[in-house]
């Protein structure tokens, strides 16, 4: 996933960030059943199959991630809409085709995220890519650039801002002749227009704005998945998981979920709706504490380990990149850190091809962890 704003201008292909998982499961004595499920029946503790099977479990892992909800917004997404999308590979790749067509005839171009979205640093990489992208092929000129975000402020990330997030994505952004809008709601798209209702710090129209563009990327807002969807004491309203601090479901105990289809409540109020960041390393804590639970429960113990959820990203930009650590996620903080320079975007090229190999050899460490401890320098990571 974090390869694919590179998919979408082609710097990668499909090959080059995936690998068939079967071959990898079975080498650890686990069973793979390639069809989608269903439907979750919790008060059997079953889960229906698509292709008509049930599979029964005495503990079931959610890690669904999210339905992508393009149906929100009138006109977006890849399927019958007018923007594209790198929330999946499939969609990288087919804006990696138009993106053909667009540099031999380019014009305007808008990215950015819609109302309820919950991940923006990949909005973000996207458009520095394009940019850098646009630039080597020396037709940048050409391209008028505007950044759409439904974040108070750039650099907010929906996690109140990390470090000097603000003044330098902005000054990245104004480096880059990319305007923005920021508490912006995307009213509805037309072929070539987006429609646009800037609001002010009170949540009052401040603005309406109608972009043209010959380009646009935006990534759309997350609900829960249909398989869980509207199953009560299991979901929220808009479908994500409710789990308690060790990962497990209140009301139906063997039940754990991690990822992005956890319900964890916004950072703090915002003129337009947004959701919250779940980024790969609080993710994998989220699994490290669900492994280590399942096997307290399985020895008759009471489950006993949390998930961190401390906040550490790196964001490529093109040619440089952004890193940024924010312990916890969710401020007051004991961290926050956020810098910039070529040595991260060189990290993130580091990062993909030592995930693709470690995922391989099917180890069991904590990847991301090890990782970006060793590229930051700090031997052990505490609250």
């Amino acid at each position: 996933m974090p390869s694919n704003p590179w998919v979408g201008v082609k710097w990668r292909s499909r090959e080059d960030i995936t690998f068939p998982i079967a071959p990898y499961l079975e080498k650890k004595g686990i069973d793979f059943i390639h069809s989608g499920a269903k439907r979750v029946h919790p008060e059997e503790s079953r889960v229906e199959l698509e292709n008509g099977d049930s599979v029964a479990y005495d503990f079931l892992v959610i890690a669904t991630g999210p339905k992508l909800a393009f149906d929100e917004v009138p006109g977006l997404g890849p399927h019958g809409g007018h923007t594209h999308s790198i929330c999946h590979i499939d969609h990288a790749l087919r804006s990696a085709a138009d993106w053909d067509g667009f540099v031999q005839d380019p014009g305007p171009i808008v990215v950015g995220a819609v109302q309820g979205a919950s991940c923006f640093g990949p909005a973000y990489e996207h458009a520095f890519i394009m940019d850098t992208d646009l630039r080597r092929r020396r037709i940048r000129d050409k391209v008028p650039m505007t950044f759409v975000t439904v974040e108070p402020y750039i650099g907010h990330l929906e996690l109140g801002g990390v470090g000097d997030s603000k003044a330098l994505l902005e000054a990245a952004l104004r480096g880059r002749h990319i305007k923005w809008i920021c508490n912006a709601k995307v009213v509805r798209v037309a072929a070539g227009r987006m429609f646009v209702t800037e609001l002010d710090d009170l949540g009052n129209v401040k603005r309406e704005h109608e972009l043209p563009f010959r380009y646009s990327m935006m990534l759309p807002a997350f609900r829960g998945v249909d398989t869980v969807f509207g199953i009560e004491g299991l979901t929220n309203p808009r479908g994500f998981v409710l789990i308690d601090a060790y990962q497990r479901n209140p009301k139906y105990p063997n039940i754990y979920a991690v990822g992005v289809c956890v319900a964890i409540p916004p950072v703090e109020a915002t003129p337009v709706p947004t959701g919250t960041p779940k980024t790969g390393y609080m993710i994998e804590s989220m699994v490290t504490a669900t492994a280590h639970n399942i096997r307290a429960v399985l020895d008759s113990k009471e489950p006993y380990e949390k998930a961190t959820w401390n906040a550490i990203c790196l964001a490529d930009m093109g040619d440089t990149g952004a890193a940024f650590v924010a312990l916890p996620q969710i401020p007051p903080r004991n961290v926050n850190w956020f810098k910039q320079g070529r040595w991260v975007h060189l990290a993130k090229i580091a990062f993909e091809k030592y995930f693709m190999r470690k995922m391989k050899k099917g180890t069991s460490e904590p990847i991301y962890e090890k990782f970006m401890l060793s590229v930051l320098g700090i031997k052990k990571l505490k609250d």
